[in-house]
């Protein structure tokens, strides 16, 4: 590991104490080796004057839900030191409590939340105090003789100190390592099957004793052969199995989930180790990990049964609550969060993208530190009750019964054509909001850098060709795990022309696109829609399917045959779940299709202003994307869900159509 401390890049910060703090921060932050997604904590203590002018101690701490690979000065929380150590003190304190009390030692109320380590961090005599997850060094704790490799590693260079639980009881149990201890020549503490912690006299101090302890497990690792037992196999391909996994998890966590498929080599080659069942069902690296991993991951067997597998884990899973619990719990929901599947790889579930990224580098990591424990002689994880309690922990509980309201469309994933502007690109923006995965396919290559986010994949894909609409779909359900909801947009509306001028090439590409190419995608989109939650199909049509015009003929022909086409699918659909709709907008000028210059000369071709032809409707207001977008939006959601076959004009109010 690499000392990234630059005293170049840190002297801007020598005269801001916060500043240099977040500096170091973002360094530990961005060695995922250390910590992951808002794991770790760091803090500096400074003097100060308060309100009155009266000199006061601070320890500025993380705040909760801050990340340390972002962390600016605003990410830390001002705790006054003294009350921290009159609560150090205290024979007994429930978290609940403890949390509160280190609310009210604030001195800025809108500053984040302090760390829940708080206590711990003040109770150091140095300004500067470091806490990571160090991989290395918790996968060398987490073996039968840990202690004692730990020991023969560090000599007295650390203080060790046995698992106890985040919290209040932590708290004492560093109070009571650090009692009486010459620290002069101790460069940091272990928390066994928890973490590192470092300090200094400066930020590069306590950092780079930090990373020199980390490189130590490293370098003993490898010298132990650790890293040579890393398995790599490479994985199939199953993306119609993939969506079955994600419907049964899916199932068991009470709605949709997004899956996250790790296939990559080594990914591939831990889950299809002969032993993979039996030793990552052991635990996780960190009891931390729990929240975010479960205990263990379901184990789905190359060609198995997903529902089965998820059965089994789901009974297990109410069999541990059930061992554990003492009454005062309530349950969580019994969906895995991770999975092994054989031959394949590993897959992480979450309610959005975002979580089931986070749970997929945890489990990523998790993969490595359990093949080199295993390589020191077994891996030995926490046992079952610890890890309940950690799971189960009084601050998680408060969480739960908080709640908190959830997006309409959370888990879900949906597939946008024609996504690069206008109305495809507003309903991608509009799912995303409530909560989708969205894949936006469009002709135009630039559709891979149109969106920005880890819940957006952009696929370039001409919808005419059939090999691409298949590879697209498939691309879709290998990012997210499946496909639940589809919006079938792509289209052109060409030049007018009377049917007596209308040739063979333009009224079959016209058709080609705007009628055969909706064909082709629901048709590769069945096999996952039927495997989906809440499923369902929206076609963007046209007005010009109930009231044509002169000089369309193609346009509107191919309109009225992918109403039909929806129709039809409505009735056959409905037997699998998979809702079919349609929407018709009207004269929507700010996509793709239109510019100034011809909507003026539409506008002067009837005698109008470009402002009142785009509002020549009943309600005389201009239909946009995002008016489209919206209904097409509720029409996918679950608030629809009596609703299939229906068709609704979005245009302002035409006389012709009403």
């Amino acid at each position: 590991m690499q000392n990234r401390y630059d005293d170049a890049e840190a002297a801007p910060f020598e005269g801001d104490p916060l500043a240099l703090r977040a500096y170091t921060s973002r360094l530990l932050g961005a060695e995922p080796g250390l910590v992951l997604h808002g794991g770790g904590n760091t803090s500096v203590k400074v003097r100060t004057t308060d309100f009155y002018g009266d000199e006061v101690e601070l320890l500025y701490i993380k705040g909760s839900g801050h990340d340390l690979k972002t962390i600016g000065k605003n990410g830390f929380a001002p705790v006054r030191m003294a009350p921290l150590l009159r609560l150090a003190e205290r024979a007994s304190l429930s978290d609940t409590d403890m949390v509160r009390e280190l609310r009210a030692a604030m001195t800025e109320p809108d500053a984040p939340r302090p760390s829940i380590e708080t206590i711990p961090h003040a109770l150091f005599p140095f300004p500067w105090v470091d806490h990571t997850h160090a991989d290395a060094v918790v996968a060398v704790s987490n073996t039968p003789d840990g202690t004692a490799r730990l020991r023969s590693l560090y000599g007295e260079r650390v203080i060790l100190v046995p698992y106890v639980m985040p919290g209040f009881v932590l708290s004492h149990a560093v109070r009571d390592a650090l009692a009486g201890r010459d620290l002069a020549a101790v460069e940091g503490m272990i928390l066994e099957h928890h973490g590192v912690i470092t300090w200094g006299e400066t930020a590069k101090e306590s950092y780079s004793r930090m990373i020199a302890l980390v490189s130590d497990a490293e370098r003993y690792l490898a010298a132990e052969g650790a890293n040579e037992r890393i398995a790599r196999a490479v994985p199939g391909d199953d993306v119609v199995g993939l969506a079955a996994l994600r419907r049964a998890v899916g199932r068991a966590f009470g709605g949709a989930v997004v899956a996250r498929l790790d296939h990559r080599m080594e990914s591939a080659g831990f889950a299809s180790r002969d032993d993979a069942a039996a030793i990552a069902t052991r635990g996780p690296v960190t009891p931390d990990h729990v929240i975010r991993t479960k205990r263990v991951p379901v184990v789905l067997a190359a060609g198995g049964d997903a529902d089965e597998a998820v059965a089994a884990y789901v009974e297990d899973y109410r069999a541990y609550f059930g061992r554990n619990d003492d009454g005062a719990n309530t349950q969580l929901d019994p969906a895995p969060r991770w999975a092994l599947w054989q031959g394949h790889g590993v897959v992480a579930f979450g309610a959005s993208a975002k979580d089931a990224d986070i749970t997929a580098d945890i489990a990523r990591h998790t993969a490595v530190c359990i093949q080199q424990a295993e390589a020191l002689g077994g891996w030995t994880p926490l046992g079952e009750r610890e890890l309940f309690e950690m799971e189960y922990w009084e601050l998680e509980q408060a969480k739960l019964k908080k709640g908190g309201a959830k997006a309409p469309l959370a888990g879900h994933v949906a597939l946008v054509t024609g996504a690069a502007s206008g109305i495809g690109a507003a309903c991608v923006t509009r799912l995303r909001e409530m909560g989708c995965a969205v894949a936006a396919l469009d002709i135009d290559r630039g559709i891979a850098a149109r969106f920005e986010g880890r819940d957006v994949i952009g696929i370039p894909c001409d919808v005419t060709d059939s090999e691409q609409v298949t590879a697209a779909i498939e691309a879709c359900v290998r990012a997210f795990g499946g496909l639940d909801l589809l919006v079938s947009n792509a289209g052109t509306f060409p030049p007018s022309a009377p049917i007596a001028e209308l040739d063979d090439r333009r009224w079959r590409a016209t058709l080609d696109l705007n009628l055969d190419a909706h064909h082709r995608v629901l048709r590769a989109a069945i096999p996952y829609l039927s495997r989906g939650f809440d499923p369902a199909v929206v076609f963007v049509a046209s007005k010009n399917v109930a009231a044509p015009g002169a000089g369309v003929a193609a346009y509107s022909v191919a309109k009225a045959g992918m109403t039909q086409l929806a129709r039809v699918a409505a009735i056959e659909l409905a037997e699998q779940g998979v809702r079919v709709n349609l929407v018709h907008p009207d004269a929507v000028f700010d996509t793709g299709l239109w510019d100034e210059t011809k909507i003026a000369s539409r506008a002067a071709s009837y005698g109008l202003t470009a402002e009142v032809y785009k509002t020549r409707n009943l309600l005389h207001r201009e239909v946009r994307s995002a008016d489209v977008a919206n209904v097409v939006a509720r029409l996918l959601s679950p608030e629809w869900h009596a609703t299939t076959g229906a068709q609704v004009p979005i245009d302002g109010g035409n006389v012709r159509v009403i």
